[in-house]
């Protein structure tokens, strides 16, 4: 889990990515997540089409050099960047998941976009459509969600179910009144109630709170940063998913018969 403070030059924050990521595959690390926001910070002075200049896609160059470092050290990587929309100057805040073996092995757009509390997201940002069905890392089957999803079970619950044991939350979680309660409420809330491990890399810094967290499945907190750049080592036991999934069987007890999902 990295705790990281974008600043607002892309290649200086790649350069910062890389040398995390090579530090991750030293601690023996067999994924790596860093948090929203990753390839750069944007001010509330920087435009919607200023923005979109500096977007790119999947394919693009920030993303193939995150990759070849992947490859390289032969660690996973959860990835955040600014994708281009190709429909409008706004752009998508995504997350990308890159294996072992440097290929994208999943795509997620951000679908809750931070309109609240006096922020509006979407003037620069453009919801995601589409949840992603959880992808089989060595550490476990990870589902992606991106920090104001946080606030929405119903997203971490349909993971979940479809088959995550890791949920992780690349977030810019923004500082203010009653924030970092927040924050903390809501990754316990969505460990306990899903018998997950959440993992929730956040951004230092700038406007935003730091904290980075780790909890597992019964809720009890691996790991908070705070206000400490760097890497931090979460081990992942699946045996305590499945241990606290049987003893507090959540999933178990729903009342499918009354309520549905639709997924």
């Amino acid at each position: 889990m990295v705790q990281m403070r974008s600043s607002e030059d892309k290649k200086d924050n790649l350069t910062k990515s890389i040398d995390f990521i090579a530090e991750a595959a030293h601690k023996n690390s067999d994924l790596v997540c860093f948090p929203e926001f990753q390839m750069a910070f944007s001010p509330d002075s920087q435009s919607a089409t200023e923005l979109a200049g500096v977007a790119e896609t999947v394919k693009g160059s920030f993303v193939s050099a995150l990759a070849a470092a992947a490859r390289k050290s032969k660690i996973g990587v959860v990835a955040a960047i600014y994708e281009k929309s190709g429909k409008s100057k706004r752009v998508y805040d995504t997350a990308v998941m890159i294996s072992p073996a440097g290929k994208v092995s999943s795509v997620y757009r951000k679908l809750h976009l931070y309109n609240a509390l006096e922020f509006k997201e979407s003037a620069k940002l453009m919801p995601g459509k589409t949840i992603v069905t959880p992808a089989k890392t060595s550490a476990g089957s990870v589902g992606l969600l991106i920090c104001y999803d946080l606030r929405f079970p119903e997203l971490s619950r349909i993971l979940t179910v479809k088959g995550a044991d890791v949920l992780v939350a690349p977030s810019a979680w923004v500082a203010g009144e009653m924030k970092e309660e927040h924050w903390q409420t809501m990754i316990k809330a969505r460990a306990i109630e899903n018998g997950s491990y959440v993992v929730a890399p956040d951004q230092l810094g700038n406007i935003y709170c730091g904290r980075s967290m780790a909890v597992d499945p019964f809720g009890v907190v691996l790991v908070d940063m705070g206000q400490r750049e760097g890497v931090e080592v979460v081990n992942i036991d699946k045996s305590r998913v499945q241990r606290v999934r049987k003893s507090l069987p959540l999933l178990k007890n729903r009342r499918t018969d009354v309520y549905k999902l639709s997924y």
